[in-house]
């Protein structure tokens, strides 16, 4: 297959799970339930259970061991994305081309809507915990980077320096490296944990990597990316005063600095024996990406 139609296979996976999940659904108010389900099905690039897939095959793990803690991460992701929009957060009305959760169902059921799609994401990893030690380590791995101690603290700091302009690298690290990173480290080592922590330093390494370069490619997009491919209201960082890799190393050095840590995961995935074909091209992907 070429990168694309492996990249589709993993999706169509995704999607599948995602879809049974939908269906299983059943919860009362019916606001509770549609509104659980709505930015969950807006689709979207799948990236993180998608790349859990390919780190997973690389390292030879049977994929259907990989299909609860997938479909965990994308609920977590959806529900960080709901509460991102949010006005006390960032504040847009658009995701993924559609009415953010709160325009369609205020503000009040979108807090509720994260807050579902997140415990339920919790509920899962704790029934996977039951099948052995090696599925609480990759259950609690998981936890920890959506946690105080991963996502959320990120976005804590994020908060804490919006509209500050006395910016410096260190501060911006740790922003990029709890609020992105983190949930894209976990991807890549929960394959890992589930074979012995075979590759776990390269594949930790490689994913705090990929994360940052994520984050830089996000940054680069809110300047000069187009609201049709996106999705989402574009210029945004700069009006809401956000502490952005552009902000502290300008356009063409973020650019440079973005091509560099492209070369960097390409590196160390030198390091994993096997065939790194796709995770080599996903690197790609994501520098060249346009939404």
């Amino acid at each position: 297959m070429d990168f694309q139609e492996k990249y589709n296979s993993y999706l169509n996976s995704v999607e599948q799970s995602v879809g049974a999940f939908c269906d299983r659904l059943n919860c009362k108010p019916e606001i509770l339930n549609e509104s659980l389900k709505y930015t969950l099905k807006l689709g979207g690039k799948r990236f993180r259970p998608v790349l859990m897939y390919a780190v997973g095959e690389l390292l030879g793990v049977d994929l259907k061991k990989l299909e609860n803690f997938a479909l965990a991460i994308e609920l977590i992701h959806t529900y960080s994305l709901i509460h991102d929009d949010l006005p006390a957060l960032d504040n847009d009305d658009f995701r993924r081309g559609k009415p953010s959760s709160h325009k369609v169902f205020g503000e009040a059921n979108a807090i509720l809507a994260g807050d579902g799609l997140l415990n339920t994401a919790y509920s899962i990893l704790l029934r996977e915990c039951k099948k052995g030690g090696e599925y609480i380590c990759a259950s609690e791995q998981i936890c920890d980077c959506a946690g105080v101690y991963g996502m959320i603290a990120g976005q804590s700091a994020d908060l804490k320096y919006e509209n500050e302009r006395n910016y410096n690298e260190k501060a911006l690290n740790f922003i990029h490296l709890n609020k992105t990173s983190k949930m894209i480290v976990a991807p890549c080592v929960v394959p890992s944990i589930l074979c012995g922590g075979k590759y776990y330093p390269e594949l930790k390494a490689f994913g705090e990597n990929l994360g940052l370069l994520f984050q830089f490619t996000d940054d680069i997009l809110d300047v000069e990316g187009q609201f049709d491919l996106l999705g989402k209201s574009i210029g945004k960082d700069e009006n809401d005063g956000k502490f952005t890799s552009v902000n502290l190393y300008g356009l063409d050095n973020c650019k440079l600095r973005a091509d560099l840590l492209a070369e960097k995961c390409s590196a160390i995935l030198e390091g994993i024996e096997g065939d790194r074909q796709f995770l080599s091209k996903l690197v790609r992907f994501v520098r060249d990406r346009n939404k």
